[in-house]
């Protein structure tokens, strides 16, 4: 363990890591405390000095969070830990190491030498509505049935347009989703789907991804992708992150 430690003092948490001799990460922590390693069964906790009981959630501590990670990722891939978790101290996160130790070694050799990358397609129309409503004649007939101007629609008349334009939009979520995750796959480990943020995003994507492939390969398979869309669709792409979609960081003590 490195960095100097106040009895009882709290640790704040950020990943867990493969243990490959001492690492000096400096005062980046939350705060501007020093981050450090605290070690145990050749796998070590990265944390910070926290005596201030609980965290709030406010950007510049979730800053200092992320960018604890993104140093973290420059040496190897770490298991990332969720924004907030606080440890009463050194003594608990060894209990919390040599616990999971098992789950933390595996998961660490399943992400070595890999990335998360991430991948968002919307709908860039001005109304997502009648945009289908132009491109699906279900959509326009029920639209000009139950809306039309001949009548007064009803609220069941508005459910049920709202019900078809509901399954509609899934339908073509699906297969669109289906069609960028073939050609993306021959350069992806793993990718999961996301829960859409909104109406107008078709996919919210996962990448787990080889460090040395994303430059290239993957970029590239976006590109591909993409040209099998027209301009009212966006791609766009981010990363390279800690795998948080593809690890399971259960703390048990």
């Amino acid at each position: 363990m490195g960095g100097k430690t106040t009895k009882d003092e709290g640790k704040y948490l950020y990943a867990i890591i493969p243990v490959s001799g001492d690492r000096e990460y400096g005062e980046i922590g939350i705060d501007g405390q020093r981050v450090y390693i605290i070690t145990e069964n050749q796998v070590g906790a990265v944390v910070s000095n926290f005596s201030n009981g609980k965290i709030r959630p406010e950007r510049r501590h979730i800053a200092a969070h992320q960018g604890v990670l993104k140093r973290l990722m420059e040496d190897e891939t770490p298991l990332p830990i969720a924004f907030g978790v606080i440890a009463e101290g050194a003594k608990e996160i060894k209990r919390i190491l040599s616990l999971n130790r098992k789950s933390f070694a595996e998961q660490l050799r399943r992400v070595h030498g890999k990335v998360e990358m991430g991948l968002r397609v919307a709908w860039d129309v001005p109304n997502i509505f009648e945009y289908f409503v132009n491109t699906h004649t279900e959509i326009r007939a029920a639209r000009d049935q139950f809306l039309g101007k001949s009548r007064v629609p009803t609220q069941e008349d508005k459910i049920e347009v709202g019900r078809l334009f509901d399954r509609v939009l899934q339908e073509d979520r699906e297969e669109h989703t289906a069609r960028v995750e073939e050609i993306l796959a021959p350069c992806c480990f793993e990718i999961k789907r996301n829960v859409s943020r909104n109406e107008r995003e078709v996919m919210n994507l996962a990448c787990l991804v080889a460090r040395e492939a994303m430059d290239k390969e993957f970029e590239a398979a976006i590109f591909e992708a993409a040209r099998g869309f027209d301009n009212n669709f966006a791609f766009d792409f981010n990363g390279p992150w800690a795998p948080h979609n593809f690890v399971d960081v259960e703390l048990l003590s």
